[in-house]
């Protein structure tokens, strides 16, 4: 067996306090495995290969010399390079080409926790421009292809991380979710990625510090196991100074959720929220996931969502609320940098990027802040059900894994797509601000992964990881990974 990075950052961290495995030895593997398998999937885009060495170095001499370590001490992680930052190491907002390289003056404070508590950052993976879309592709990196099939899509817009993990490149790596960045990787990539509740896990936006409000941002990870998303919520989460947004986290390690029964539990299962169309595949795997929760004491309830609203009048809200920030976030660049990146740069851009920008610019102030009162009726909807039960659960997709490169699979139960918001049972719980969760729920008739979404109210992180890990009891992932030499 290899020196662990195909076990989950639990067992790997805790091989590395024993002295059963090295530090050193773990990340001259980590590399040895990008090396191996990074070109075909192409989920990496800057790798800090000698400062990662040096890292682990000093990690190994801690260890001999007993000094104190925390529970990442020797883990390799990756960040996407979108939202998370280490400074001095290049990022690129998604691969944004007119604006190039960047390098950040300080690091983030998610990644300076996931640090201090001992992880060593190996590098960054791929993102779609400004993270705006649902596929990871964009012109100056290219496509990240599924760990499954590579001419599959993984998903986006933190689909380098989940194909990073999924690979077993690292068992650990950064995500965020606007539209379902986290969720959507997630589920077609086949590992587990965790949306907590708003402010949960901080994030300084400059500059705009204010700009994760609308829709709701969250940031988390992508992880082979719900032990380790707990873990990593464990380090990140918490109240810190330079996010106006963030609040503090609970008193409870969100590792002992993982441990805790869910015998009487009251689940709710929406097959659409009532205004999608899923396919029949995917209906299967997640009541496969249904019967496990019933089997481990759980109770199922059908039920209606009622929006209020047409998913056109959603979409739209949604839309207002997204491409003015957009819109915002671009003129911002203009001022800043002087890089107008709708005027001789256009052309750099993938074209639905420029579409959302400039949707972006036709809304007025008053549509925007109307846009919160379609928003209020999707949170009402959403916290109905869950005021009579402990999760709502549905599909996180409409379909299996599409073509890698395309922003929507071509057809969703026999029909063409509008638009793509159409796949992706997602969006609307960054409108409402709900923690949710896509967890492994099977595979297609092809063995590509399928994901179910555990919705819980505001700071029920704690409930859905009890859910989820009952579920990868009953029904475990971990040994339907691609095997890879």
């Amino acid at each position: 067996m290899e020196n662990g990075i195909g076990q989950h950052a639990i067992e790997l961290a805790f091989d590395i306090r024993r002295g059963r495995v090295s530090p050193v030895d773990v990340i001259d593997e980590t590399f040895e495995r990008i090396d191996r398998f990074d070109d075909e999937l192409n989920a990496f885009v800057y790798l800090r290969e000698e400062d990662a060495r040096e890292e682990a170095a000093a990690a190994e001499r801690a260890l001999e010399n007993g000094e104190p370590v925390g529970p990442l001490h020797g883990v390799p992680v990756a960040l996407k390079d979108l939202d998370s930052h280490v400074e001095g190491m290049p990022y690129t907002f998604g691969g944004v080409k007119p604006l190039g390289e960047q390098l950040p003056e300080r690091t983030s404070v998610t990644v300076q926790r996931l640090q201090d508590a001992g992880a060593i950052v190996v590098g960054s993976t791929n993102s779609p421009e400004f993270g705006a879309a649902g596929d990871t592709t964009n012109p100056m990196f290219g496509s990240t292809g599924n760990p499954f099939d590579a001419a599959k899509t993984a998903g986006g817009s933190s689909g380098g991380s989940a194909s990073a993990v999924g690979a077993g490149m690292v068992p650990l790596a950064l995500g965020s979710d606007v539209a379902g960045s986290l969720r959507i990787p997630a589920s077609v990539c086949g590992t587990y990625g965790l949306k907590p509740t708003p402010g949960l896990v901080p994030n300084e936006s400059q500059p705009d510090l204010f700009r994760d409000a609308a829709p709701f941002a969250s940031y988390s990870g992508l992880t082979r196991t719900v032990g380790d998303t707990a873990l990593l919520l464990d380090v990140i989460a918490g109240e810190h100074p330079r996010d106006p947004l963030s609040v503090p986290g609970t008193d409870a390690e969100y590792r002992d959720a993982v441990d805790r029964s869910i015998a009487g539990l009251s689940v709710a299962f929406s097959p659409d929220l009532g205004v999608y169309d899923v396919e029949e595949p995917v209906l299967d795997a997640v009541e496969d996931v249904l019967d496990t929760l019933r089997e481990a004491g759980a109770t199922v309830e059908r039920v209606d969502v009622d929006f209020s609203v047409p998913f056109d009048a959603l979409l739209e809200c949604y839309n207002t609320l997204l491409n003015s920030s957009l819109s915002a976030a671009v003129e911002g660049i203009a001022r800043e940098t002087g890089i107008d990146l709708l005027g001789e740069h256009r052309d750099e851009l993938s074209p639905h990027v420029v579409d959302f920008i400039e949707d972006g610019y036709e809304y007025s102030a008053v549509e925007y802040e109307q846009a919160s009162v379609v928003r209020s009726r999707a949170y009402e909807a959403i916290q109905r059900v869950l005021n009579g039960h402990d999760l709502l659960v549905t599909p996180t997709l409409a379909t299996p894994p599409w073509e890698k490169g395309a922003l929507a699979p071509d057809e969703i139960a026999g029909e063409a797509p509008e638009t793509d918001k159409e796949t992706f049972l997602t969006w609307p719980l960054n409108l409402t601000g709900h923690p949710a969760a896509s967890i492994p729920a099977g595979r297609s008739a092809e063995g590509l992964p399928i994901g179910a979404q555990l919705i819980g109210s505001r700071f029920a992180e704690g409930t859905i990881l009890a859910a989820s890990a009952a579920i990868e009891r009953r029904q475990p992932w971990m040994d339907k990974y691609p095997t890879r030499p």
